[in-house]
């Protein structure tokens, strides 16, 4: 699936996660919400039944309290009025309102006034032998009409000979109610022995005779007196709600609201109370028409939510959730499987094609094994120039199509997936030196510096795959090489721990849009602190970064192999430049398989624009990444960072004992002066001299360098090392070795030298020794390695060569296969009589097979044959089953001599059988070299094989017996 794809089918997935999610939550939110509101319809209407309920029964209670003071104002009627005499008196009316008051619960009390005229007063008050008074106990003063009390009920006595007219709210009652002939009541007021709110009920009591529509005047006129009672409203109320269940979860208020702009509370606290959004308002109707009165219900305290409230939107909002992730779930498992057989398809194409690869791969490097093969024999013979120009142009040419083969084989096994890194420990240092030797002679002819430079906390020996970081290195290192025509190429190693990585660097293009003349006009009038002095694509490679690293280097100690370090070691590593850059148009595609800068690179400098592809999966697969920083017409600089890991001692001591090459060590405490007026190259220079042990001072000029000489006269003189001055071409002129020479023998005659040192020239292009004089004892062409180095040295110095060579070139191949049997199987006869000619170069005596049984036929125990090449696709019996079978014959062998029932004969002193076995084929996918491990071989060589590769092969398994040679 392509990224693109990729991406918008996990914003789906996420977006369909999030819709139904979102949903759910609605649906659980809109039930939850949906319960809320039926519970709160429910106890709305609970609260407005018990308010109802309650108002209701209010209103019967009342009516019945009404009731008995009606028929108690038609008794006094009766019994007083219409009796001659009056057949009722104070005692008789205490009596009997004692004896009824259970009729009447609601009221404290009732009592009796007559209605008395101004003129009856003094008859009246005469009849009763006591005065008429007021509410403040006065006499009442002269009005046209009275209402003193004269019957009480015990409780209220104390309003006796009271004028209820003398107040002015019983007054209003009093004449509301004879007007009506219906009880009336008074506002709120607090009783004065209860202090409850209450009210006064007010009812006339008429004379006989008054018909049911009499008008208002006859009623006054026949109005006898005015029956009252005090009614307790907080008691009626209390003793209401007391009688019911429920009454603890709502409040009641009772208002008077015949003022509706300030109501009157007669029941109920003064500050409303309980849940204030849900209430209920019911109209009392106490049979008063002037006065209108309500009742207020409210919860104490907000209804409960129920259980199933929350429940049953969970249980809602969980099936929603179940069923939505059986959805996704589903369709996820179709995507997911879906997406497995795409990629099965992809793998089986890719698998297709890389075995597909692999068998073109093989095809065609078998037949370039033997034109390259018989080229290189063809080389060895005589030939003219011609004859000989032809041959190597055919060799170079049957090479580039190898290494063409091998990038697209590399790249088709990164694609399948089947390229695998190994983890093995090698020298950093020398693998960059070989690979700088690589393009030594394409360096000089083009006269740029190409140097190298790698830091002193680096280790020594790091555990990683050797062969891939040769290969990155490689490439970038060629491609420096093909677009670099002035300057200098600069390859660094440091640890990613001592340098800032996270500075941002800026690709410049100022130098687009100018004339070339302009161009190399900026060029030519600037110099810059680089390793040629031409300025360089990234600013962070300066010498001020440089000077600071190395100024760090001074401080620290050296890597070691102290537990107390991690084990894992991350390396930058640059490749700089100054060739022609990079387009900035092109610089997005740059590790693009197959592309070019422009159309005219290919044309111009060759190659596929496979390489860069190539390096930037391998840095990949080295736990590292890759970028790089390029400036049209300035040039170039590709940063990759890998991730290798530290070498036990045992581990260091192993690989220094089979390193190929090897450095001296009899240059430890000789001192060197190096003249340049470059101090990035000085230091590059110094590194290498370093490398050999050496002191090593510096100076920008060479009066300099004979100024510190005289000045340091005593340091020099402790030691007998020869002293050694490294010029730098850049300082060297002519008649510089005359002048040179006769200041030295100045200084030896003033005692500051003991002996001549000996002049070297470091120069960049191939130059011959004669021109620069006769005084220069010898010439060092770059790039500068640390072997040459020392090579130089000794042949300046005089110093005796070692006895065993330090390369790994023909010579030490050839003392690893004089007088060693070989066996060479292979079912192609032109291969194998090119492997048996190259064994046979280097002194090797060498058997040929055709096949898998010859090779057993030949092998048959005991057998004298130190090594074996053996192909891998033959027909009958291939290389992996003719393997096989040796090493059970060997396995048998070596049992029986474990139990001593056999033994080797003349060369008893070896205790068990085990032939080297190296597989020999064109086929270098990893599976294969696999496979060979897997049977039982013991390395791998690739056709069509050279020097440095059989070496290295062969190197494993014959280094005892040279050893023991050179012992005899």
């Amino acid at each position: 699936m392509a990224v693109g794809g990729k991406r918008r089918w996990w914003w789906k997935r996420r977006a369909a996660v999030v819709a139904g999610v979102t949903i759910a939550v609605s649906v659980w939110v809109g039930s939850h919400c949906y319960f809320r509101r039926e519970n709160m319809a429910k106890a709305e209407e609970a609260l407005v039944s018990m308010c109802e309920e309650r108002a209701r029964m209010i209103q019967d209670q009342f009516a019945v309290s009404v009731n008995h003071v009606h028929a108690l104002a038609i008794l006094i009627s009766t019994f007083y009025y219409q009796k001659q005499p009056p057949a009722l008196d104070q005692e008789t009316f205490a009596y009997y309102t004692a004896k009824t008051a259970f009729e009447r619960p609601l009221l404290n009390g009732v009592a009796y006034a007559e209605r008395i005229i101004h003129s009856q007063r003094e008859i009246f008050e005469t009849r009763q032998g006591w005065t008429i008074m007021t509410m403040k106990r006065e006499p009442s003063p002269m009005q046209d009409e009275y209402a003193p009390v004269i019957y009480s009920q015990e409780t209220v006595s104390y309003i006796e000979a009271i004028d209820m007219m003398s107040g002015e709210e019983d007054r209003e009652n009093i004449l509301r109610a004879r007007a009506t002939g219906k009880a009336v009541l008074t506002k709120p007021f607090r009783l004065l022995e209860s202090n409850h709110l209450g009210v006064v009920l007010t009812f006339p009591v008429y004379r006989s005779g008054l018909p049911e529509d009499a008008t208002v005047v006859q009623r006054v006129e026949a109005t006898a007196g005015y029956l009252g009672g005090a009614f307790d409203v907080e008691s009626l109320v209390e003793n209401l709600l007391r009688q019911l269940a429920g009454n603890q979860d709502i409040t009641i208020n009772v208002y008077d609201i015949t003022n509706a702009s300030e109501p009157l509370i007669m029941y109920g606290p003064q500050i409303p109370e309980g849940y204030m959004p849900l209430s209920h308002v019911s109209m009392l109707d106490f049979g008063d028409p002037f006065r209108t009165h309500q009742m207020h219900c409210r919860y104490r305290e907000k209804p409960p939510l129920p259980l199933s409230a929350i429940t049953t939107p969970f249980g809602i909002f969980v099936i929603i959730m179940l069923g939505g992730y059986i959805v996704f779930a589903a369709k996820n498992h179709y995507d997911n499987v879906k997406e497995d057989c795409r990629k099965m398809e992809e793998l089986k194409v890719q698998a297709e094609a890389a075995d597909f690869l692999a068998t073109v791969s093989h095809e065609i490097r078998t037949p370039m094994n033997g034109v390259l093969g018989m080229l290189d024999m063809l080389l060895d013979t005589d030939l003219n120039l011609t004859q000989k120009d032809y041959a190597q142009t055919a060799q170079v040419c049957g090479k580039a199509l190898i290494s063409l083969i091998n990038e697209v084989l590399d790249r088709a096994k990164i694609e399948a997936g089947k390229l695998e890194i190994e983890a093995v420990p090698f020298d950093l240092r020398s693998i960059l030196d070989d690979v700088i030797s690589l393009f030594s002679s394409k360096s000089r002819e083009k006269g740029i510096e190409l140097a190298v430079f790698v830091s002193d906390k680096v280790p020594e020996v790091v555990t990683g795959d050797p062969g891939r970081f040769r290969q990155i290195i490689t490439n970038l290192v060629g491609n420096s090489v093909k677009f670099t025509e002035r300057g200098h190429i600069f390859v660094q190693v440091h640890l990613a721990d001592n340098l800032d990585l996270g500075a941002d660097e800026k690709v410049y293009s100022g130098l687009n849009g100018l004339s070339q003349s302009e161009k190399v006009q900026i060029m030519s009038d600037c110099t810059f602190d680089t390793l040629s002095g031409f300025e360089a694509a990234d600013t962070r490679n300066n010498w001020e970064n440089f000077k600071l690293l190395l100024s760090d280097e001074m401080f620290l100690p050296e890597a070691s192999t102290s537990d107390k370090e991690p084990d894992i070691v991350t390396l930058i590593v640059s490749v700089e430049d100054t060739g022609i850059g990079i387009p900035l148009r092109a610089q997005d595609r740059v590790f693009t398989p197959f592309m070019q800068a422009d159309s005219s690179t290919s044309r111009n400098y060759g190659g596929t624009g496979i390489g860069l592809s190539i390096t930037k999966c391998l840095v990949e697969l080295m736990g590292g990444q890759i970028d790089f920083v390029s400036r049209p017409n300035v040039g170039s600089t590709f940063t990759f960072t890998a991730v290798f890991k530290r070498c036990n001692k045992d581990a260091i001591a192993d690989t220094k004992r089979t390193l190929s090459e090897a450095l001296p060590t009899g240059f430890r405490g000789m001192k060197a002066f190096i003249v340049d007026g470059k101090p990035v190259r000085n230091a590059v220079t110094r590194y290498h001299l370093k490398r050999l042990g050496m002191a090593v001072e510096v100076a920008n000029t060479v009066k300099m360098m004979l100024n510190s000489l005289t000045r340091q006269n005593s340091n020099f003189r402790t030691g007998r090392q020869p002293y050694i001055i490294l010029i730098e071409m850049d300082s060297w002129y002519t008649g510089m070795d005359v002048y040179l020479h006769n200041q030295l023998l100045l200084l030896k005659q003033n005692d500051c030298v003991l002996e001549l040192p000996k002049i070297i020239l470091l120069v960049t292009c191939e130059y011959d020794k004669m021109s620069t004089g006769s005084l220069v004892d010898t010439v060092i062409n770059k790039p500068l390695r640390a072997s040459t180095v020392a090579a130089c040295l000794q042949q300046v110095l005089g110093m005796e060569k070692q006895k065993k060579e330090l390369s790994n070139g023909p010579t030490n191949l050839r003392n690893l296969l004089a007088g060693k049997n070989i066996l060479v199987i292979d079912d192609n006869k032109v291969n194998l009589r090119v492997a048996a000619s190259a064994l046979k170069k280097y002194g090797a005596r060498v058997e040929c097979a055709e096949s898998g049984k010859d090779a057993l036929s030949l092998l048959q125990l005991p057998h004298k044959f130190d090594a074996c090449f053996m192909d891998v696709q033959m027909p009958e019996m291939d290389g992996f089953e003719a393997t096989r079978q040796i090493r059970l014959m060997e396995s048998k062998a070596n049992e029986q001599i474990s139990n001593g029932g056999a033994s080797r004969g003349e060369d008893s002193m070896i205790v068990e059988w085990h032939l080297p076995i190296l597989a020999m084929t064109a086929d270098v996918i990893q599976a294969t070299y696999e496979e060979c491990l897997k049977c039982g071989m013991d390395g791998y060589v690739s056709k069509p094989f050279e020097e440095q590769q059989l070496f290295q092969a062969v190197a494993k398994f014959l280094v005892f017996s040279y050893s023991s040679d050179q012992l005899d």
